[in-house]
């Protein structure tokens, strides 16, 4: 599994609520989930060319339309994109259960908000 994330995956975030890609980082640690993180800079609020033309935004982009952060990308190609959407699914999914590691036995949320 990969986490596509900004530089923002520290868990204190003088943020309200605090950072998205954070957010998505600590609940899927805590879940017990090791995600490979691939960092993807860039800023959001500015145009995806020339800002958001990282490896890592490019993929997101194949993956959900969008090149806003973070967007997880579970072993089997589905993706979940927002940060809210990747706690929920942590919190469904801890690992152990199959799911994430190409075993997994439905489908993603879908993507929405909670993105950087």
């Amino acid at each position: 599994m990969k986490l596509y994330a900004c530089w923002g995956t520290f868990k204190a975030s003088p943020r309200p609520g605090g950072h998205p890609c954070g957010n998505a980082a600590h609940a899927l640690l805590e879940a017990g989930h090791e995600p490979e993180i691939v960092r993807s800079y860039g800023l959001g609020v500015l145009p995806d060319s020339p800002f958001n033309q990282s490896a890592g935004r490019r993929r997101a982009q194949e993956l959900t339309g969008s090149t806003m952060v973070p967007v997880l990308e579970l072993d089997d190609g589905t993706a979940i994109g927002g940060s809210q959407e990747i706690v929920a699914w942590a919190k469904a999914h801890p690992a152990g259960t199959g799911v994430g590691t190409g075993t997994g036995t439905g489908p993603a949320p879908p993507a929405g908000t909670g993105t950087a």
